[in-house]
């Protein structure tokens, strides 16, 4: 098992920055890549970026591309979401996932476990 916790969520201007945190802990040595999500009020959750824990490597949905980075701490066992440049359609409910299964994307492999979720609210 894997447990993740966010936290770094808040309520910030159009075109300002916050930054997520996602600690993991339990069976960490499982894990192949950390994500994030995020799903708006009466949306579908939708992916937002991920990034190989060994590798470091990352992937963007294309609608953060650019404003958003990933990294991550291995000593820590956590992984950050830098957002920069903030719009009111970034405004939602950000999720941390882990992926155990070592996927060529791992955008499109499905993630086993998954944090509470943390608001992040952008005012226009």
């Amino acid at each position: 098992q894997v447990h993740l916790v966010e936290s770094g969520g808040g309520l910030v201007q159009a075109g300002g920055s916050l930054r997520l945190s996602c600690a993991a802990s339990g069976s960490i040595f499982s894990i192949n890549a950390m994500g994030w999500f995020r799903q708006a009020p009466g949306k579908e959750r939708e992916f937002v970026g991920a990034i190989r824990k060994s590798a470091g490597s990352t992937y963007y949905a294309d609608s953060v591309k650019g404003r958003f980075t990933i990294s991550r701490d291995n000593a820590k066992n956590t992984v950050y979401l830098q957002m920069n440049s903030l719009k009111p359609e970034d405004t939602a409910v950000y999720y941390c996932a882990a992926q155990v299964r070592n996927y060529a994307n791992p955008r499109y492999g499905p993630f086993d476990y998954w944090g509470q979720g943390t608001q992040v609210t952008v005012s226009s």
